[in-house]
């Protein structure tokens, strides 16, 4: 998505919460996130691009139909933030400090507990920073552009079932499993 499409200030985008499934403002370069658009935005191209993407009522016009199921896969994770992650803190922790080579550790220690016959499943369930833990890490289906990029690269390329390695997003460290 271009600014011009947009209409936001170069370099933000659209992107969708996971947790509360509403449209949010990005910056990559920044790790900046809002709910409020930011200064600059062109509020006629915004209005007019969310109502084509983003909008809960009526179809999207065909010009950005929204992609269909089979452009869609489900995945699981289990996320460890540490304290320079884009919101550090989680249904666990209300702030977390851990470093990032701290959360690394953490995280290749379940990797090698998954690796040794524990589900990611289960260890997300209790040990995931993230409020999919409740539901074992599930995230449901997404398709392209509704996830970080390189969180989207690695669940696009896994086979059903595979499991990444490690994989770092401004979110945190994540492992993913292709569940569909």
């Amino acid at each position: 998505m271009s600014s011009e499409e947009t209409g936001l200030p170069s370099g933000w985008e659209v992107r969708r919460s996971n947790t509360k499934n509403l449209p949010y403002y990005f910056h990559p370069d920044t790790k900046d996130s809002r709910w409020e658009p930011p200064a600059g935005t062109d509020p006629e191209r915004l209005k007019n691009y969310m109502a084509a993407n983003h909008s809960s009522s009526g179809a999207p016009s065909a010009a950005f139909s929204a992609p269909s199921k089979e452009n869609k896969i489900r995945a699981a994770h289990l996320l460890v933030k540490h304290r320079d992650s884009r919101r550090p803190a989680s249904w666990r922790e209300a702030k977390i400090t851990r470093s990032p080579e701290d959360a690394r550790f953490k995280i290749e220690g379940f990797q090698k507990q998954i690796q040794n016959g524990t589900s990611l499943s289960e260890l997300a369930t209790t040990e995931s920073d993230c409020s999919s833990a409740r539901k074992g890490g599930d995230l449901g289906f997404f398709g392209r552009g509704d996830m970080q990029k390189e969180f989207e690269d690695a669940a696009f390329a896994l086979p059903v079932g595979g499991i990444s390695n490690v994989v770092a997003t401004a979110s945190g460290l994540h492992l993913i499993q292709r569940l569909e």
